[in-house]
C-alpha cells in the first residue's frame, strides 16, 4: 500500500528549550528507523509542523519560557490533530502535565529524569500507533472503493464477487479490530490482541479463552463484584501478551520447561504484557493482574516476588486457570481433568492459593469435561430414553410441576426406568435428568 509511510518514513519532533536535553535525546533516537527532529521552542515547534512531512509523535518540554508545553501542544493539535503529543516534566510539575493532557490533548506523559529503554518503548508504539491510524483511513478507502465497484458488477461476474467479498469481509474484520482499538473499545481490542499469541504459537489456540473462562467462573463463585469480575477477564485473555516479543523457540514452553537465559527472557512477558496495554488507561487495573500472573504463592515466582496475600487475588486466579490448562494440553475427558486437579493440588501453598483450589474444581469440570459437578460427584445430564438399569441419580428428581419421584441416591432399576417414561409422557421433566457419572476423589 503505498501511500501508507512505513515506520521509517515516518519523524518525531522534540520540543524543549534546554539544548543539553535534545542533544541527548538525539542520541538516544540515533540508530532508530525514524528521522529526530528537534526545536528549542514552541514557535519554532510550529514553524517545523508547517514545514515537515510525515511526523508521526510530538515529545514537548512542559516548562518553557514564552510557550508551555501545555500551550504548544494545543496549537500543535490545530495543526496536526491526528499526531500523538506527549509531555516531558518534571516530579513538581504534575499539574501541568495534567493540564497538557486536558488542554493540548497530550496522551501521557512522561517524567524526567526518564528511563531510556522505557522512552524509547513509549515512542515506537506510538509512532506504531499512528502509522495503523494512517493505514486504517487508507484501508478503509479501499474498502469504499471497493463496494463502489461492486455495485457496478454484473451476473456474469458472480465468482468474482464472491471472491472479493470474502476479501472485503477479511478487510472489514481487520479493520474493525484495529479501529476498536484506536477507539478505546476494550473488548474488541481484549480480543484482538488475545489472538497475537495464538497467530504465533499455534499450540496457544484456544488456551486465552479456557483460561478467562475459568478465571471467570471462579470470579463469580468467590461473589467478586461486576467490574472486578469484569478485569479478571480482561487479564485473562490478555495474560500472555507479552509472548509475542518473545523469540520463537521459546514458544509453547512453560517457566517449567526453561533455565538460564531462556527463563530470564521468559519471565520477562508479564512485564512486557503489562506495558503492552498501559497506554489505555481502563485496561491499566488489568495490566496489574498480568504482571503477576507468575508470582507463587510461597514467594518464588515473578518478576516482583509478591507472595501470599501481596499477589492481586485476579492474578492468583488466573495463574490458577492457567496452569491448569497447560496441565490438560487440550485434552477434556475426565481422567485428564482429575489428573491436572490432582498435580495443581500437589502445589496448593508453594505455586498456588490453596484457598481458591475449592472454587475452581467445578469450571474446570464443566468447562472441559461439558458435565455438570457439585462438591466431588461429578453427572450427565441425561434424557429420559438415555438412562439405564445400575444409574444413580445425582439429586432429586422431580416432574415437570414439581411433584417429588426419586430421592438423589437412588440407583435406578427397571421400574424406575419405566415409571419415569410414564410420568415424562404425561408431566415432561425440564432440562433433563442428572445421573452420577463419578467421583472426583
Amino acid at each position: 500500500m503505498p501511500d501508507v509511510p512505513k515506520l521509517s518514513d515516518l519523524k518525531i519532533l522534540f520540543v524543549d528549550d534546554e539544548a543539553n536535553v535534545l542533544s541527548s535525546l538525539r542520541r538516544l533516537t540515533i540508530d532508530e528507523e525514524f528521522e529526530t527532529l528537534t526545536a528549542n521552542s514552541g514557535a519554532e515547534g510550529l514553524s517545523v509542523l508547517e514545514t515537515e512531512e510525515n511526523i508521526g509523535l510530538i515529545v514537548s518540554d512542559q516548562r518553557m519560557p514564552q510557550m508551555s508545553g501545555a500551550e504548544f501542544l494545543a496549537r500543535a493539535r490545530e495543526q496536526a490533530p491526528d499526531v500523538p503529543r506527549i509531555v516531558l516534566t518534571g516530579y513538581a510539575d504534575i499539574e501541568a502535565a495534567m493540564a497538557a493532557i486536558n488542554e493540548g490533548g497530550a496522551c501521557r506523559y512522561i517524567k524526567k529524569p526518564w528511563d531510556n529503554d522505557e522512552l524509547l518503548q513509549i515512542v515506537r508504539g506510538e509512532l506504531e500507533r499512528y502509522r495503523l491510524l494512517l493505514e486504517n483511513r487508507h484501508l478503509q478507502k479501499v474498502i469504499e472503493e471497493k463496494n463502489e465497484q461492486l455495485a457496478a458488477w454484473n451476473a456474469n461476474l458472480k465468482k468474482r464477487v464472491l471472491e472479493q467479498t470474502a476479501e472485503i469481509r477479511q478487510k472489514n474484520e481487520l479493520l474493525a479490530d484495529q479501529n476498536s482499538g484506536l477507539k478505546w473499545a476494550l473488548r474488541g481490542t481484549i480480543e484482538a490482541l488475545s489472538t497475537l499469541v495464538e497467530q504465533r504459537d499455534p499450540k496457544a489456540s484456544g488456551h486465552a479463552n479456557n483460561v478467562a473462562a475459568i478465571s471467570e467462573a471462579m470470579a463469580r463463585a468467590l461473589d467478586l463484584p461486576d467490574e472486578e469480575v469484569e478485569t479478571i477477564v480482561d487479564a485473562a485473555l490478555l495474560h500472555d501478551i507479552g509472548k509475542v516479543a518473545l523469540p520463537q523457540p521459546l514458544l509453547g514452553k512453560t517457566q517449567d520447561d526453561l533455565a538460564g537465559d531462556d527463563l530470564a527472557r521468559y519471565m520477562r512477558h508479564p512485564v512486557l504484557g503489562q506495558l503492552a496495554i498501559d497506554k489505555i488507561e481502563r485496561l491499566r487495573p488489568a495490566g496489574l493482574l498480568v504482571r503477576h500472573h507468575h508470582e507463587w504463592f510461597d514467594g518464588g515466582g515473578g518478576p516482583d516476588r509478591f507472595a501470599g496475600e501481596k499477589i492481586p487475588l485476579g492474578a492468583r486466579i488466573i495463574a490458577l486457570a492457567d496452569g491448569i490448562d497447560h496441565h490438560l494440553s487440550g485434552r477434556s475427558d475426565l481422567a485428564s481433568i482429575k489428573a491436572a486437579l490432582r498435580k495443581v493440588e500437589d502445589q496448593l501453598g508453594s505455586r498456588f492459593d490453596p484457598y481458591l483450589f475449592r472454587f475452581v474444581r467445578q469450571p474446570v469440570v464443566e468447562h472441559y469435561g461439558q458435565m455438570v459437578c457439585s462438591g466431588d460427584r461429578v453427572g450427565a445430564i441425561l434424557k429420559p430414553p438415555e438412562l439405564r438399569p445400575g444409574m444413580v441419580l445425582a439429586e432429586n428428581l422431580a416432574s415437570g410441576s414439581g411433584l417429588m419421584l426419586l430421592k438423589e441416591g437412588t440407583v435406578l432399576e427397571k421400574k424406575h426406568l419405566d415409571s419415569i417414561m410414564r410420568y415424562h409422557m404425561i408431566d415432561p421433566f425440564p432440562g433433563g435428568i442428572t445421573v452420577l457419572v463419578d467421583q472426583l476423589d
